[in-house]
């Protein structure tokens, strides 16, 4: 199987741009607005928005919006006085960013790569670390967690958001018809336990290759990377056509300090 996943990822994104997902739809002048007045609403899961308390003060703060493009997390942080530096793996996604930039005669800086690999980045040079759902698009999460415990400054936070990884064993044809049933193991990987007709199907449409990781890899990776949890909140996918909203919170999005 093709294991060229990075640049696999990169044109599946640069696709869901072209189809217009919802994580690809730059945020809109009023909601700039919003956030230049102080009322900042950041996602890291569907339909929850972060606690005010988990931002607190963003003027002047360094953030480095981590696999964040599409025009939403970044702007938003930038018009609310924040420096801000957007991360993302697909050109189009940033171009989403640029736009936003532009149009609303922001200033924050764009930057194309990988979220495990920060190595443009110099040690404890960020206060915050902000990434929306995105490290299921990669084989293993501990290498980002240690980049950002390395690039934050000291008493700096880290805000995650990841998927439960029991949605990622479930077979999401029997999903369609509101069926829950597990067909899959952990840790979870398109590349070794989908069916080669439908990896196959995946390549030829253009389509993300995903990973399931364990929660000892999600949050005990946090803290094994040297950092304090202090906070998490769950959510769902919010639409009637996932299955598992009726049974559990599919999305998990944490807060973590690197201490002092």
């Amino acid at each position: 199987m093709n294991t060229n996943i990075s640049g696999l990822n990169k044109v599946a994104w640069d696709n869901e741009v072209k189809i217009g997902r919802d994580s690809t739809i730059p945020v809109t002048s009023d909601q700039i607005k919003n956030a230049k007045n102080g009322n900042v609403e950041i996602y890291l899961t569907p339909t929850k928005k972060v606690p005010e308390t988990w931002l607190e003060e963003l003027k002047g703060k360094k953030i480095l919006a981590l696999a964040s493009g599409g025009g939403q997390q970044g702007p938003l942080l930038a018009a609310a006085g924040a420096i801000v530096t957007v991360l993302d793996i697909s050109p189009m996604q940033l171009e989403q960013d640029r736009k936003v930039m532009e149009r609303e005669n922001l200033d924050f800086e764009i930057v194309e790569g990988e979220m495990a690999d920060l190595s443009m980045f110099s040690d404890e040079s960020y206060d915050m670390v902000i990434q929306p759902v995105a490290n299921c698009y990669i084989p293993d999460v501990n290498p980002v967690w240690r980049e950002c415990f390395r690039v934050l400054k000291k008493g700096g936070s880290l805000l995650m958001g990841f998927d439960n990884p029991v949605g990622q064993i479930l077979d999401w044809e029997l999903q369609d018809q509101g069926i829950c049933q597990m067909k899959y193991k952990l840790p979870y990987s398109d590349t070794e336990q989908l069916e080669k007709e439908k990896y196959n199907e995946l390549l030829a449409n253009g389509q993300s290759i995903q990973f399931g990781h364990l929660l000892q890899d999600q949050i005990g990776g946090q803290l094994r990377a040297g950092f304090v949890l202090t906070d998490l909140y769950e959510d769902y996918w919010g639409d009637q056509k996932r299955a598992i909203d009726n049974h559990l919170p599919i999305f998990i999005a944490t807060k973590a300090l690197k201490s002092l």
